[in-house]
């Protein structure tokens, strides 16, 4: 239907949430009425005025609904969303601010929205579900999880179906209250028994219209009934925003890996998400995880949130922009500013609680707005009419003003039995003394105990790569390497160092690293081979922000695997943990080789001529270089690096761009040391075209028949997809090719069985040296 100019709001509900969204959707100059249904004491002003139907009389609220041309309807509670209220305003063509029943399953069902987190991959807490008749078997296994646990009711508890127990005597009895007491009643027909995880918590609440999300600051609110954060678990006493532990690290960890996933996922399952999506977080040492989902505004988070909306960000637009599936069409600006929230309970709270008890309330200062949660107009008096009662917010340009405001408000309230907290914001607020107090280097980021950690993991790999001339450990000041125990007389020195590129950026998207550290040893030690120099010994450079172990170890232990195929020592290494420089957890490695190779055996040989002949080594694939290009190609072609091949069904994108580069140390000393090869060029990055050339002396080039050798698949496929010419192939791949060895005419079949004797790449005959310039590329149409 086409929305009114003059839009007339329904608002479901009759807490503090809703008084705050009519609050602010009144302040809309595209409003003209806005209905609160029940409403409270507090929610007949201006714009707004209650309407006695309660929240579930669904017939009754479509009624009203059409008979006073309601335009949109913005459900506060999760109840009613859960019990599908959308598809009945859908179905009479009213537009609702909130999920369908289907999606509104994400705070449902606890064992749903797991089931769902699961399915996508988005990082939350290992958990497992019992129905309630299998008691003894969620008993079993509290008892042999070895871990702390959280009992969550499944269903709907009113934000209080969560019991936190901190010993095994205390787990079983919260199950025997929930699964045989029923204490929380159907919402514990399914219980879910979830890991405990250590960290602070963050709020976050986020537009979404099933496509795009667009989380407002995050906040973090308070629970327990108590000072300390001690007590009964509540529906939440207060609130503020934003939390100083939101980095915009963290914030843009939570977008990316839990976020959009989830909107996409929910997408992707039929059932999209269009309203304000809740999600709460715990920040672990492992990154953010969700630990819960809800499916509406929270309380009393958004007390204080929406006084964080700029003036330029118009609710009712922000609404509108959702149910019509244009909210990346909108800006939504927030203030820099703080804002909390105070709430005022009953005694009693969230126990029994007397109900009626008359509320004066005194001057209020300006910018300070008391939101109606529990109240009613009685004879014209206000009076208490729920456990929460009212929430005080405010903001201000610092966290310590935003609450001098709302608790010099506190104050010129009164109502007997009055309860509130406090210490609202003591987090930011030890947070902020503790930033301002001494510092150390594990505050800047950078964590030493990690990098003795990474050092002891990474110890047994360094052992498999003993050899004579190095014994093989690490952890000094530099690695020493005994030229006379390795057997050589008159030996010349070779380095060579190089890092892998942008195949980092494939790994990191794959999630595989342990293959990135083969391929860093094997750009150097082939680079050291060619020069006829056996690799010796192997330094690696680790650089990132943050120090992920099992990632580095993984690393490391690829580079270990690699010294171990050439035959050389990883004698030492540099981790460096630089807050900052990378982003988020990306990471660079660099390797340094030292081979050496006698005075008289040093390649390429002055002997090269025309008539030698060309001898190709297969490659294992596309190897370390051309990634940029690859990578785009790939973007291009549809497909993802979990799809698979075309083919070889049983192996996928990501497992042909990640096989490590192929070492051909071993399979050519014997060769080499025969003196079978006159000279050899590492195909890498430049293809054949810049690299054959650096091994001929001034006056020779050569031919190269692409024809000589079978054509990889992978390569066509990257020539298809990227229209990449055969010439651009030519000097940028290898092409199936990555040695190329310059042999004599008459040394040919001897070098030939004493490379297949040797190693497990094919041998090809490719080519050969001419009188002349450059390589010329011959029977490329062979590859098309």
């Amino acid at each position: 239907m086409a929305l009114a100019d003059a839009l007339r709001v329904l608002v479901i509900g009759a807490g503090g949430r809703e008084h705050a969204l009519a609050t602010k959707l009144a302040q809309s100059p595209r409003v003209s009425h806005i209905f609160v249904a029940p409403g409270n004491g507090g929610t007949t002003f201006d714009k707004v005025r209650s309407v006695d139907i309660s929240g579930d009389n669904f017939p009754a609220l479509v009624r009203f609904a059409v008979e006073n041309d309601v335009d949109l309807v913005v459900p506060g509670p999760e109840q009613p969303l859960v019990d599908g209220v959308e598809q009945h305003f859908r179905k009479v063509g009213i537009p609702v601010f909130g999920p369908s029943a289907k999606a509104a399953r994400m705070e449902g069902s606890k064992s749903f929205a797991k089931d769902f987190l699961k399915r996508h991959g988005i990082p939350t807490a290992a958990h497992k579900a019992f129905q309630a008749s299998e008691y003894q078997q969620a008993l079993d296994y509290v008892r042999s999880c070895g871990h702390r646990v959280v009992l969550k009711a499944s269903g709907l508890a009113a934000g209080k179906g969560v019991l936190v127990p901190e010993t095994l005597a205390e787990t079983e009895e919260g199950l025997k209250q929930i699964m045989v007491d029923n204490v929380f009643g159907s919402a514990g027909e399914t219980i879910v028994v979830e890991e405990f995880l250590e960290g602070p918590e963050l709020s976050v609440l986020a537009f979404s219209d099933g496509y795009t999300v667009v989380p407002l600051p995050a906040a973090q609110d308070h629970k327990r009934i108590g000072d300390g954060d001690v007590g009964t678990n509540t529906g939440g006493m207060g609130a503020y925003a934003p939390a100083p532990i939101a980095t915009p690290e963290v914030t843009k960890a939570i977008t990316e890996k839990c976020l959009l996933p989830t909107i996409v996922g929910m997408r992707k399952e039929g059932y999209p998400f269009v309203g304000l999506l809740f999600t709460g977080f715990i920040l672990t040492t492992e990154g953010p995880k969700v630990l819960e989902y809800n499916v509406r505004f929270g309380d009393p988070e958004t007390e204080a949130l929406l006084l964080l909306l700029d003036e330029e960000s118009d609710l009712a637009e922000i609404f509108l922009a959702c149910v019509e599936r244009r909210l990346d069409a909108i800006a939504i600006k927030t203030r820099n500013e703080f804002a909390v929230s105070v709430v005022l309970a009953s005694a009693g709270y969230p126990g029994s609680y007397a109900k009626g008890v008359p509320i004066t309330i005194g001057q209020i200062a300006a910018g300070v707005s008391i939101f109606h949660a529990g109240t009613a107009v009685q004879d014209g008096r206000l009076v208490t009419a729920g456990g929460r009662v009212l929430v005080i917010a405010a903001a201000a340009p610092t966290i310590e003003d935003a609450l001098a405001r709302a608790y010099a408000a506190v104050d010129q309230i009164e109502f007997e039995g009055k309860t509130y907290r406090k210490d609202i914001a003591h987090r930011a607020l030890a947070e902020k003394r503790s930033a301002q107090g001494s510092l150390t280097y594990a505050s800047a980021g950078v964590s030493v105990d990690n990098g003795n950690a990474l050092v002891e993991a990474i110890k047994p790999y360094i052992r498999t790569t003993k050899r004579p001339g190095a014994d093989g450990t690490i952890g000094g000041f530099g690695g020493a390497f005994d030229l006379k125990a390795a057997g050589y007389k008159d030996p010349v020195l070779v380095s060579g160092t190089d890092g892998v590129g942008t195949k980092l950026m494939v790994a990191a998207a794959v999630g595989k690293h342990d293959t990135i550290g083969i391929d860093l040893v094997a750009m150097s030690v082939n680079d050291l081979i060619v020069q006829g120099a056996e690799p010796l010994f192997f330094l690696d450079y680790y650089g990132c922000s943050k120090l992920d172990v099992p990632t580095a170890a993984q690393v490391v232990k690829g580079v270990a695997e690699g010294c171990r195929i050439s035959g050389c020592a990883l004698v030492g290494g540099e981790t460096a943990e630089m807050p900052g420089m990378y982003k988020d957890d990306d990471y660079d490695v660099a390797g340094f080789a030292v081979g050496a190779v006698e005075r008289n055996e040093i390649l390429p040989l002055p002997t090269i001529c025309a008539g030698d002949v060309l001898i190709g080594l297969e490659s294992a694939g596309v190897h370390s270089n051309g990634f940029s290009l690859i990578r785009k190609i790939f973007q291009r072609s549809g497909y993802t690096y979990a799809s698979s091949l075309p083919w070889a069904a049983n192996r996928t994108f990501g497992d042909e761009f990640l096989e490590p580069t192929r070492i051909y140390v071993k399979q050519l000393l014997p060769a080499v040391r025969r003196g079978l090869v006159k000279g050899m060029a590492h195909i890498t990055g430049g293809g054949f075209t810049e690299n054959i050339p650096r091994v001929l002396p001034d006056g020779l080039g050569c031919f190269v028949d692409g024809s000589a050798w079978p054509y990889p698949p992978v390569f066509s496929f990257l020539m298809k997809h990227g229209n990449v010419a055969p010439a651009e192939m030519a000097r940028t791949f290898n092409n199936g090719i990555g040695m190329v060895l310059v042999v004599a005419k008459e040394d040919v079949e001897a070098a030939t069985k004493a490379l297949q004797d040797a190693g497990e790449a094919r041998v090809f005959t490719i080519g050969g040296v001419v009188a002349g310039k450059g390589v010329e590329m011959r029977a490329m149409e062979s590859w098309v």
